[in-house]
């Protein structure tokens, strides 16, 4: 089989010779076949030199025409000019062409038209394209590896026509990044429109609709004197993470601060310097814990994980926090009273060991996510990737959230603390918007609970207040 491919400028007349010919070629024989290329008149020097240059070729006009050698792989065959093309087909198909130079002409003109029209409804047609764009920072960590495929559905963004992933990640090589984007691009999933890959902060947050910070790289050591360094050094990258999101990302952006260390730090400093979107658009992931402390209690009770719903975790999920079960309701106990698979009990009223529940319970569930890295050797990816779902699903839901979430929210109003606090409370979602859920029982041991949570968090903050516009 002959495959040809011919390049040249839209309003070449030559080029146009040569595309005749090779057209009346294909009508005549069977297994002729041509590429047409073509280049817009200004582009075409730039084109031409970077062709050549990949192919080692030497050529300077239009058009350029060379043989793709379809049964042998490889580069192709350089045939030249259009005189040379001529030639070739005289030799070979006995074939020539007397157009003549007014014909030439008026398609040379043609053919410009028709490019530019081309590219005009392209252009159009790329303007009716409304991506969503995700950023992921740290996107190296393991759970976007969890996280992404399952993103990339219309369960978590039921508005998304189309979605880009841009991976973002400061410390690791473009090469490790490529290679993740490699693996996105894989997935061939309908909602992936386009993926990119940023070792910098020179495009960070460009457009954003959604921003994941899954940063966790400073979790390694913070005992000690590395302590106060380890606060700073957040602050300050927070610092310009909040500084650029407030410059680059949309206005009603999503921002989800992920639930490792110092977890309500990040989320404040973010707040603080960006002034110009509602802080109600930065949340902390709390869901995580949430998940973590249903499953223990299920242990206990004897049921399945998903059986224990509205455990309520407050403070502040990095260090002081609180599980509380007055609204949790548990399914398909096995106690005195069993009913069909809707009926359900309160937990405090079929959980009845006292002693477990104020020594060991806080213990067990703060103590969880370390458990599970020191037996598998990696981080707890599954129920990060798990809680930072729940989270954007109930938060991008048209319909009303079933059931109670916790979520890092600032919330100093409605219980008195420092003002810019961010603490873990329930809330309900509602029309992409959340509520936080007051018909809860607010006595004085869970205020002081709350207080001594905001407490360590005014702490933390102030020690990268300096930097802090």
């Amino acid at each position: 089989m002959a495959k040809f491919v011919l390049a040249g400028k839209a309003n070449c007349p030559w080029y146009a010779k040569a595309e005749l010919l090779a057209d009346s070629l294909v009508r005549s024989l069977p297994s002729f076949r041509i590429h047409k290329i073509s280049i817009l008149p200004d582009e075409w020097e730039k084109w031409l030199e970077d062709v050549c240059d990949k192919n080692e070729w030497s050529h300077q006009e239009s058009p350029i025409i060379w043989r793709e050698l379809v049964n042998q792989g490889g580069k192709g065959m350089l045939v030249g000019g259009l005189q040379d093309f001529l030639s070739h087909c005289e030799i070979y198909y006995n074939v020539k062409s007397d157009m003549s130079p007014e014909l030439m002409t008026s398609i040379a003109a043609e053919n410009l038209q028709t490019k530019i029209n081309v590219l005009a409804e392209e252009a159009l047609r790329l303007s009716l394209i409304k991506p969503l764009h995700i950023w992921i920072s740290s996107a190296l960590n393991p759970t976007s590896d969890i996280l992404i495929p399952r993103l990339l559905s219309p369960e978590v963004f039921p508005q998304a026509s189309v979605i880009n992933i841009h991976l973002l990640d400061l410390r690791g090589t473009l090469e490790e990044l490529n290679s993740l984007k490699m693996e996105t691009e894989d997935l061939a999933l309908p909602l992936l429109y386009q993926t990119t890959v940023h070792t910098d902060l020179e495009k960070a947050f460009q457009d954003a609709d959604v921003i994941l910070l899954l940063d966790e790289w400073w979790s390694e050591d913070v005992s000690g004197t590395k302590e106060g360094e380890r606060r700073k050094e957040i602050s300050d990258q927070y610092t310009v993470y909040g500084q650029l999101i407030n410059t680059r990302a949309r206005r009603d952006v999503k921002v989800v601060v992920s639930s490792g260390d110092f977890a309500h730090l990040r989320c404040c400093v973010l707040m603080s310097n960006a002034s110009s979107i509602d802080s109600r658009q930065f949340v902390v992931m709390a869901t995580q814990l949430q998940n973590e402390a249903r499953a223990v209690i299920a242990k206990k009770l004897n049921v399945n994980d998903s059986d224990v719903h509205d455990v309520i975790v407050w403070g502040n999920v990095s260090r002081e926090f609180y599980v509380d079960l007055q609204m949790a309701r548990v399914y398909n106990y096995d106690g005195a009273i069993r009913g069909p698979r809707f009926y359900f009990q309160e937990v405090d009223l079929v959980l009845h060991d006292r002693k477990w529940l104020e020594a060991a319970l806080h213990e067990i569930v703060r103590n969880r996510r370390t458990d599970v890295s020191s037996k598998t050797g990696r981080t707890a990816a599954m129920s990060a990737a798990n809680g930072m779902l729940m989270l954007l699903k109930a938060w991008n839901s048209p319909s009303p959230s079933e059931g109670l979430l916790s979520v890092g929210v600032i919330c100093s109003e409605q219980y008195s603390l420092p003002e810019g606090i961010v603490l873990s409370v329930p809330v309900t979602f509602a029309d992409g918007m959340w509520s936080i859920f007051t018909d809860v029982t607010m006595g004085d041991e869970l205020q002081d609970r709350l207080e001594m949570s905001a407490k360590q968090v005014e702490q933390e903050r102030d020690i990268g207040k300096p930097l802090m516009l």
